[in-house]
């Protein structure tokens, strides 16, 4: 079912975006979308159709613009939320058909056409904090999409550059994001990864996903992105940080249980909401 900008405010529980890092296939998409619910319940479903930050030049990067579009078109005619990422001002409203979310990639934060474009859709804008930036600066990306009229605008944070294939995640910058007025979501997969940590491609750590999960989700965001394959050795894109399938339903269950705590009665007095 569509997401609304709401689910992501005040009491409402924590939401879930999930999804494998690419478009692989037509079913293998379907078949994770169905995999993810069955373990997890409603969420939004995750993946891109062009991975255009890969690497390598040769590395997989999907099926495209209007191939990934029709495949993502399916997913939403069963039934479920869909997120996507653009690269250019261009694929902006073709997007929009199809999902509920348009996710900005960290790399391209900063860059106004993009982000203008997103928010002219009137869809939701996840916009990832990049790599390079402080917590206290990305909402001035969330202001420039704020200025075309639509102030339905998420802030996803991924992690920080710290030396060289590595990346940290400051958990104060979450406080930071959200006292912005912003919704924040935590990407608890990428900040796991070592950019370029594997020669031609990206490594990752991913025995500390449900660790940095668990300590966002106590920090108040209010909604957890996870890239998931049910076999990440696999897996075309990301799969060294990515989140097993079958560890989902534990994971997701682990992190409801911080969220309804945090988000009983004398918890929302104590943090203001």
């Amino acid at each position: 079912m569509p997401i609304e900008f709401s689910s992501f405010r005040g009491s409402h529980p924590l939401v879930l975006i999930a999804g494998p890092c690419v478009i692989e296939s037509e079913e293998h998409v379907h078949r994770m979308a169905h995999g993810i619910r069955s373990a997890v319940g409603e969420f939004v479903f995750k993946a891109s159709f062009d991975k255009a930050n890969r690497t390598s030049g040769g590395a997989y990067r999907g099926p495209g613009l209007r191939e990934g579009l029709r495949i993502l078109a399916g997913i939403k005619a069963e039934g479920f939320a869909v997120l996507t990422d653009i690269h250019e001002p261009s694929q902006a409203e073709a997007a929009a058909e199809v999902a509920d979310i348009l996710q900005i990639p960290a790399f391209l934060c900063r860059q106004t056409d993009l982000l203008t474009a997103a928010g002219r859709t009137g869809r939701i804008v996840n916009i990832k904090k990049g790599q390079f930036m402080a917590p206290h600066d990305i909402h001035r990306a969330a202001e420039k999409v704020a200025a075309t009229g639509n102030h339905q605008v998420l802030l996803t944070e991924r992690g920080s550059s710290f030396g060289y294939n590595n990346l940290v995640v400051d958990m104060r910058g979450l406080k930071v994001m959200r006292d912005a007025g912003w919704p924040v979501v935590f990407d608890a997969t990428h900040s796991v990864q070592t950019p370029a940590g594997a020669g031609d491609r990206s490594g990752g750590q991913p025995e500390f996903i449900e660790p940095l999960a668990r300590a966002a989700v106590a920090a108040g965001v209010d909604g957890i992105f996870v890239e998931v394959h049910d076999d990440p050795e696999r897996a075309l894109s990301d799969g060294a940080n990515a989140l097993r399938l079958n560890l989902l339903a534990g994971f997701w269950g682990r992190l409801r249980a911080i969220d309804a705590l945090l988000r009983s009665e004398n918890f929302l007095h104590a943090r203001g909401d």
